[in-house]
């Protein structure tokens, strides 16, 4: 897709600097790009590497005329700015327009108006998929499920039976909804069980034998939900896992059973959260961060990269580290630790001292 500067700028909602007639055909980092790209200055790092006679996406305020640009686009927030601008040239290209003669829907299946369903698309018994859904190959989706309007599911997502989804659903390759939670029982107390009871040492080992717990709960996704490539989530036990509206959901991210999860949550990948877990509203999870079972983290709580959380954590909370503790604790005790050789050369030079002193007296 191409489009004068000049309509681009009102398509973003910012002010137009310099020839306006100037044709862009796509975006790129400065330094990279072409001239006719669109150089994303989304920084003050960036600037210096605008080539002279290019055109830009500027945070206003930014003087164009300083950089030796041709035209730009200045804006509030141009980071924002770049979900608008990136949206324009995505080249992704999805099926054509109704189903393919290789697709297997069941014939009680109610497919909305506007659907694109690629090949080998497998769609169960009694689904329901609202309007403008595009379906990429080999997706697959089990009996009873109902999903809303404007649905993007790429190649190979597997959604399950009894799922429930919202309307601007995003879910990228491989990623799965609906599987199996992990549940398993043992005839006697198990020796997890007595670890958690009493926090101590088992009582006596012993052969356990692990008996499966189906999961006869579904999954409910709220609206304007994405889910990264590779991200699972689990149905429930006996009630549903759900996923509150807006919440973005990165690659290799695990939700386990039973998890209720709030509004606008943002997890990083490869987190995880433990089943039966309670997640509050704008709850910002990083990279490998690990949430234990059965506790609540409370609304915008932010927990950083590594992050290993074991208990309750209450709203608003910035944490980090293993166990988590507040951010600023953390800080301070990794620079305690830096400061520990220094210390244990000052404590051995007194002990030396002390010795000497005691010697001579």
């Amino acid at each position: 897709m191409t489009r004068t500067i000049a309509e681009l700028a009102e398509a973003l909602g910012g002010r137009l600097w310099g020839d306006g007639s100037i044709t862009v055909t796509g975006a790129a980092e400065p330094g990279e790009a072409g001239p006719n790209q669109i150089a994303l200055a989304t920084g003050a790092a960036y600037l210096e590497k605008l080539t002279a006679g290019g055109i830009a996406l500027l945070a206003e305020g930014t003087d164009p005329e300083a950089y030796g640009l041709r035209a730009a686009v200045l804006v509030a927030r141009p980071r924002l700015a770049m979900a608008g601008l990136t949206k324009s040239f995505d080249p992704a290209r999805g099926p054509a327009l109704g189903i393919h003669p290789s697709a297997v829907v069941a014939e009680s299946a109610v497919i909305g108006a506007g659907a694109a369903i690629g090949p080998f698309v497998v769609i169960g018994e009694d689904v329901v998929i609202g309007r403008n859904a595009t379906i990429y190959s080999h997706v697959s989706i089990g009996e009873k499920t109902v999903i809303g309007d404007d649905v993007l599911l790429r190649e190979g997502a597997r959604i399950c039976h009894r799922v429930t989804i919202g309307d601007r659903f995003i879910m990228n390759p491989n990623a799965v909804v609906g599987a199996d939670g992990f549940s398993f029982v043992t005839p006697e107390k198990s020796g997890v069980e007595e670890i958690r009871e009493g926090l101590s040492q088992r009582a006596e080992i012993r052969e356990q034998h692990w008996t499966r717990i189906h999961s006869l709960g579904g999954v409910v996704i709220g609206h304007d939900v994405e889910m990264g490539a590779g991200a699972c989530i689990d149905r429930g036990t006996i009630r549903a896992t759900k996923i509150g509206n807006g919440c973005k959901i990165d690659n290799q991210v695990q939700i386990g059973h039973n998890c209720q999860v709030g509004d606008d949550c943002l997890f990083a990948g490869q987190a995880g959260i433990a089943g039966s877990t309670r997640v509050g509203n704008r709850v910002v999870l990083g990279g490998k961060v690990g949430v234990s079972d059965n506790i609540f983290i409370g609304d915008d709580v932010i927990a950083g990269g590594g992050t290993d959380i074991y208990t309750n954590v209450p709203a608003g909370r910035v944490i980090l580290g293993s166990p988590a503790v507040k951010m600023e604790t953390h800080i301070e005790a990794q620079k305690n630790i830096r400061r520990l050789p220094r210390l244990y050369a000052q404590v051995s030079q007194l002990q030396e001292t002390v010795k000497k002193l005691l010697d001579k007296g």
